[in-house]
């Protein structure tokens, strides 16, 4: 393959998202959203459940499995919160 044809295909590429009217940013901002709003508080939610779990089959680390839990819980709803306050420092 010709340098041209690698250059070529590489500005192609690079300029398909610019050609079609969209942006990075916004389906970084898309996956972001998704993540925060549902992924994190559904993690938190499934800790939750496990160390529950745990808790009633009498597991000996049954309180080292709340404790994670409830520090996951606090993550994932406090998600969006936490990424607002990191924002206001860096601007």
């Amino acid at each position: 393959m010709s340098s041209f044809n690698k250059y070529g295909i590489a500005i192609l590429v690079g300029l398909l998202p610019l050609c079609a009217g969209a942006s990075v940013e916004s389906s970084l901002m898309a996956v972001q959203t998704k993540l925060i709003g549902t992924v994190l508080p559904l993690g938190g939610m499934l800790g939750l459940g496990f160390a529950a779990i745990s808790f009633f089959m009498g597991s000996p680390n049954a309180t080292q499995h709340l404790k994670l839990a409830l520090i996951g819980a606090a993550i994932g709803f406090g998600g969006p919160a936490i990424i607002d306050f990191v924002r206001t420092l860096i601007h």
